[in-house]
């Protein structure tokens, strides 16, 4: 039961526990509801307490039972009790009894921002340039150069921005163009600026030619 009602600042899980505790199995003593519904010993008695002030549990002797609607959130006032406490109207207006209404919502919402800023970070690292082709003629290893994005003919573009294989003309899925419009990356290995890609890119466009 994911409520607010039952956040750490509210009832809190124990509460929770010992509620299901006896709904399975009404008129327990505290040290029953101890091994029932697995909670230690003093937190079972500070909830046992605290559901006591909203109403939901009342016992007889030593014996605990649950308030008729307890299930419901909504408490009975005890005859031999002067708290001060209103009794329980319900699950949301516990949780805006304890200022917790909200808080699932709002770590929601965080959790759903937190795993997008992940999920951006993820695209970002996959980014990268792929690596030069290097073939060996005559003994010797000779790096060829792949294109530059922003030399990248048009047509080689998908209206979405994919890169398409010329010699296919299908959209090559290790292919990517960069956030900044001009650099293809793609290997999280490459963590090269683009200065330095570009002047890897001229070195090996330079030793390209000589060898040509």
């Amino acid at each position: 039961m994911g409520h607010d009602a039952f956040a750490h600042h509210a009832l809190g899980s124990a509460a929770l526990l010992i509620i299901s505790a006896l709904h399975q199995h009404p008129h327990q003593t505290a040290a029953q509801l101890v091994a029932t519904s697995s909670v230690s010993r003093a937190t079972t008695y500070r909830t046992l307490q605290r559901l006591a002030d909203h109403g939901l549990v009342q016992h007889t002797g030593e014996t605990w039972t649950l308030a008729p609607r307890a299930l419901e959130g909504f408490g009975i006032r005890l005859p031999d009790t002067d708290n001060g406490h209103t009794p329980a109207q319900g699950w949301d207006k516990v949780a805006e009894q304890h200022g917790t209404w909200g808080i699932a919502a709002r770590r929601k919402a965080l959790h759903m921002a937190e795993r997008a800023a992940y999920q951006e970070a993820l695209d970002r690292l996959t980014e990268h340039r792929r690596r030069a082709v290097v073939i060996v003629r005559d003994g010797r290893q000779v790096l060829v150069p792949m294109p530059r994005p922003d030399e990248i003919p048009p047509l080689w573009l998908t209206p979405d921005g994919r890169v398409l294989d010329p010699l296919t003309g299908r959209p090559a899925a290790d292919w990517r163009v960069a956030t900044d419009g001009r650099l293809i990356l793609i290997t999280p290995s490459d963590q090269r600026s683009y200065d330095e890609l570009a002047a890897a890119h001229a070195e090996a466009l330079s030793e390209w030619e000589s060898f040509a």
